[in-house]
């Protein structure tokens, strides 16, 4: 199953996702915690996906931590899991590092536990300066206390023209008391430094893809996540379907303006869309039809009629401005459309 050529509007499934698909490949921050609590429903909704045979596995570009730091806090926060259900960013570019350095080779690495100990699972050996003889420098999240000469380290390979890896280039990352800087502002501080790009593995980029399939062995699965630029891009770079919750950072107003690598399969409030079938959106003239709603094209803005669940208004809102965008991105007016939905 797939719906990857249809970025026009939202696809329909007759049948819970849970059961479409036999692997939900979730992002963490954002769609099953925040700051380090379970966003609601979360718990019960994998439970039940599990339950009915969902393989579930969770796909983070954080590379802050271990799977195993990992799966204990999941299992924690009530979602059982084990290391091997953890897949991060830091996994992904230890592999693409080790796929071109020599057995053993040492590599600067800037971020936490979790960058070093993938590294260490690839044969490579973490340093911690530029003098220790690094063949590349690697960098991932290190937390919000990350020391500043942490870069200075990094700054200094590179200029002597080490090759330079990031885990990913997420410019933002949630937490429970809002959005905090991410990976990506710490890379663009060293490439402020250094006029140097780095090789990246993250999602949405292939390597991250490469290495969930490879862990994972997933036959039919669907991407969930809460990011267009990393989750939903790269299960379009991929090939695979997915879904959008809105319990992250992106909200209804960047949905609409998302281009076609942006657009998710399907989109719902929360993770309990995994246990549900999805509403279609079918064209009616120059509009689109979803529940009670109807949304078109008028005027330089769009426009939605109609009355019912908040998510169908969403959903044809989304078919009437991708519609309208085609391979581009929408710039019509949004807010007035918006504004009865409460999303």
């Amino acid at each position: 199953m797939s719906h990857q050529q249809n970025r026009s509007r939202p696809a329909g499934s007759s049948t819970a996702l849970s059961e479409a698909y036999d692997t939900a490949l979730l992002d963490l921050d954002g769609v099953v915690y925040a700051g380090g609590e379970a966003i609601g429903h979360a718990v019960e909704s994998l439970a039940r996906a599990r339950a009915g045979g969902m393989h579930l596995a969770y796909v983070t570009n954080n590379a802050l931590r271990t799977p195993d730091a990992v799966a204990e806090h999941l299992t924690e926060l009530g979602v059982p899991a084990e290391a091997s259900d953890v897949i991060t960013s830091a996994q992904a570019v230890a592999r693409l590092v080790a796929d071109q350095l020599l057995p053993g080779a040492r590599v600067l690495a800037i971020g936490g536990e979790g960058l070093r100990v993938a590294l260490r699972e690839r044969g490579l050996v973490p340093v911690e300066s530029a003098d220790d003889d690094p063949a590349a420098v690697v960098q991932g999240y290190g937390g919000p206390d990350m020391a500043w000469g942490r870069f200075a380290e990094a700054s200094y390979a590179i200029r002597r023209g080490l090759p330079w890896f990031a885990s990913n280039t997420d410019l933002t990352i949630p937490g429970a008391r809002g959005i905090a800087p991410g990976n990506g502002a710490a890379v663009e501080v060293v490439r402020i430094a250094t006029g140097a790009e780095p090789q990246v593995a993250g999602k949405p980029l292939p390597p991250m893809h490469r290495e969930t399939v490879l862990r994972t062995g997933a036959k039919r699965p669907i991407v969930v996540g809460d990011r267009l630029d990393t989750d939903i891009e790269g299960a379009f770079n991929g090939g695979v379907d997915s879904l959008l919750v809105l319990t992250g950072v992106t909200d209804a107003a960047q949905l609409l303006a998302a281009p076609p690598q942006h657009r998710p399969t399907y989109v719902d409030r929360d993770l309990r869309g995994l246990l549900t079938g999805q509403p279609e959106v079918t064209p009616a003239g120059d509009a689109y039809r979803c529940g009670g709603w109807t949304a078109a094209v008028r005027g330089g803005g769009l426009v939605l009629e109609g009355e019912g669940e908040a998510l169908d208004g969403l959903r044809v809102l989304c078919a009437a401005a991708w519609t309208f965008a085609g391979p581009g991105v929408c710039g019509l007016e949004t807010g007035k459309a918006l504004a009865g939905l409460g999303l």
